[in-house]
């Protein structure tokens, strides 16, 4: 007798050396899912069955990541990129599945084996295409947005198709059955169901959330989280409808709290996990040898799949407005299978609509295509350039006119991202005479801007030729100002890598990344969450009756022990004006470390800047920072020390740490 742990254990171990083999390769860890199941499958190794229970596991994986989606979901978000979601999506997908119900129809198919075919192949890989263009900083171009929109229809389209396959499933043999009421009625189950749980679920979720939370419990946090989706997606089931709409449903009512970033954070190893397992089982359904024998239709498949996907998506996009360069990227992010293409091919597959000599041939022709989707995404670029030789003009010209414009420009402020925060820290630079230099993606931002002779430049800050261009080897500070950790990080390492004596202010949403953004170099980190609380804090006590003296000193305070560089930089400045005593006032000041200079292989202690009454806030070294600096700390060649003082005292710390 088999013990009941083997095909378990099998799971995990090979799920373990496929995620860190592709991991080492820089491939998304599905596709080491998938070539793992399709090796230790029933149709080659046999380590592991192909069972009931097998499949019921998987099927929890479809559960999360639905569940995930809809923790994004966003009736606003839908809103404003309507005519790309319900527009160029809903086109995608109704003429992908309309165009293989008429290649099924030449090759005598049932209609229904063409709808449900379709309905597969007209699915992209939501995680492969979005985590690459994450990772290339592509999410907010032209193309990356119409990628986004189009996935994001993708995944709601799945909602009625996994409705309407067991409608078409249970009738498979049946050629005189009246389709219209079977639909009317599974779309009537579907409104009831929304209706109710949309319209009572919200309160109720709030309420039992704020329960929940009260008992301080992590793990009864997660127990709910858990019970709420699988319990809503029994509900949908027993309805009639699919777990995976459930789960949805649950995601969605979720998103609306404010535990939404709470729950998203415990739910992702359960959502991996048991993803990796529902991809494992997806590649255990590959037959070897039907694949085999019909290499030359997977072949065609294939070449079909990804040639037709890049044509119409191309085209629908040229469409829908974009341009020629902009649309062929688009289609070429766009033109690999997709995870929820899986689903529905298995649901076909185990209901018995398609046969599987029909099914093999498909299924591997969509886990070939999201092998190669990698491979298509990273040389989208330059194969796109290649055919449109206007962009990389277009581009140089970009490059060409931000040199020009900041080649004078010595001691300048770069601002990346002219949003709200950099259009207010523009002013205040105007304010003090500070020349600067702002970076945008935005056209018509850009526009109104320069209408407006603000100093704005169209380009990618987490770029490095645009970096250079803006003048980033002459300017005093560069500040990101939005937020985006990716793209920060990027900035970070050109500069790390370019000039790291550079001061790097970064601006993110919250805290939890602040660490990570000072290793990788930021001078300092500025969290928009702890500035807002802040300011609420201050507005409620202006209320409470309490002096405006005390509450400024409260503030101050609290932004002392937060950032390193403010720590005892208001000591002995009163409410008072202060004008006319600049020079009596501490300021920051940055000085790198030179080979030969008397500081280089001494202690703080020893070169003892206290005596001049001048503060060591931080000392980097190759951009990185360290810890708190003490008296042990020896410096070095190359060694960025930032110091705080007034002038003249900077002034004589300079002297003693260069000269001696």
């Amino acid at each position: 007798m088999t013990n009941p742990l083997q095909p378990i254990l099998i799971l995990l171990a090979i799920a373990v050396i496929a995620v860190v083999i592709f991991r080492l390769l820089r491939l998304p860890p599905m596709l080491g899912y998938l070539l793992a199941g399709v090796i230790i499958g029933p149709h080659a190794l046999g380590w592991v069955p192909e069972t009931e229970e097998t499949r019921h596991l998987a099927e929890f994986g479809v559960v999360f990541l639905m569940f995930s989606i809809g923790l994004e979901f966003s009736l606003s978000k839908l809103v404003t990129m309507k005519r790309i979601v319900f527009g160029f999506g809903t086109s995608q997908v109704v003429i992908s599945i309309l165009f293989v119900m008429v290649i099924t129809w030449f090759l005598d198919m049932d209609w229904r084996v063409g709808l449900a075919l379709g309905g597969a192949l007209a699915m992209s890989s939501t995680a492969i295409v979005i985590k690459m263009l994450s990772e290339r900083l592509e999410l907010n171009t032209p193309y990356g947005r119409q990628v986004i929109g189009v996935l994001l229809f993708q995944d709601l389209a799945v909602i009625p198709l996994l409705i309407i396959m067991p409608a078409l499933a249970t009738t498979v043999d049946s050629e005189t059955v009246d389709y219209g009421p079977m639909f009317a009625i599974a779309a009537l189950k579907a409104i009831v169901l929304l209706a109710l749980i949309l319209s009572f679920g919200q309160r109720l979720m709030r309420s039992w959330f704020h329960v929940v939370a009260r008992q301080r419990s992590s793990e009864l946090f997660v127990l709910n989280v858990l019970f709420i989706t699988l319990g809503l997606a029994w509900l949908t089931e027993l309805a009639g409808l699919s777990l995976a709409l459930g789960a949805f449903l649950a995601g969605m009512l979720i998103s609306e709290t404010e535990y939404r970033y709470q729950v998203e954070d415990d739910i992702k190893p359960f959502r991996d996990i048991l993803l990796g397992l529902f991809f494992i089982t997806i590649g255990m359904l590959l037959d070897i040898q039907v694949v085999i024998e019909n290499f030359l239709w997977v072949a065609i498949i294939l070449t079909a799949l990804i040639l037709v996907k890049i044509v119409l998506i191309t085209g629908l996009s040229r469409l829908f407005g974009a341009e020629s360069n902009v649309a062929i990227r688009t289609g070429m992010n766009l033109a690999q299978g997709g995870e929820f293409g899986f689903v529905l091919l298995a649901q076909a597959g185990s209901s018995g609509l398609i046969e599987n000599a029909v099914l093999q041939p498909i299924l591997a022709a969509v886990v070939l295509s999201m092998f190669l989707a990698p491979f298509i995404i990273e040389y989208s670029e330059p194969m796109t350039q290649r055919l449109y030789t206007a962009e990389w003009l277009q581009r140089s010209m970009q490059i060409t006119s931000i040199a020009a414009q900041t080649i004078a420009e010595q001691n300048h402020v770069i601002i990346c991202g002219y949003g709200r925060s950099g259009q207010n820290l523009s002013r205040i630079l105007e304010q003090e005479s500070i020349p600067f230099i702002a970076l945008d993606l935005d056209p018509q931002r850009i526009h109104e801007a320069r209408i407006a002779g603000e100093s704005v430049m169209y380009g990618d800050a987490a770029r490095k030729e645009v970096l250079i261009a803006a003048g980033m080897l002459r300017a005093k500070v560069l500040v990101v100002s939005y937020s985006d950790t990716v793209s920060a990080l990027k900035i970070l390492n050109h500069v790390r890598t370019l000039r790291p004596e550079l001061t790097v202010v970064v601006r993110t949403r919250d805290d939890s990344d602040i660490d990570l953004l000072k290793e990788a170099g930021a001078t300092e980190v500025v969290a928009e969450v702890m500035e807002g609380s802040l300011m609420l804090a201050s507005h409620a006590l202006m209320f409470m009756n309490i002096s405006t003296g005390h509450i400024l000193r409260r503030i101050r305070q609290t932004r002392e022990q937060r950032y390193s560089l403010f720590r005892g930089f208001y000591f002995g400045v009163t409410d008072e004006s202060e004008e006319g005593n600049e020079r009596l006032l501490p300021r920051l000041l940055t000085i790198t470390i030179l080979p030969g200079a008397a500081s280089v292989n001494k202690t703080l202690g020893e070169i003892n800047l206290a005596k001049l009454s001048v503060e060591v806030t931080a000392v980097r070294r190759r951009n990185i920072r360290g810890s708190l600096p003490s008296e042990e700390t020896r410096l070095e060649a190359g060694d960025v020390v930032v110091l705080r003082g007034t002038q003249e005292n900077l002034a004589a710390a300079e002297i003693r740490l260069m000269q001696g």
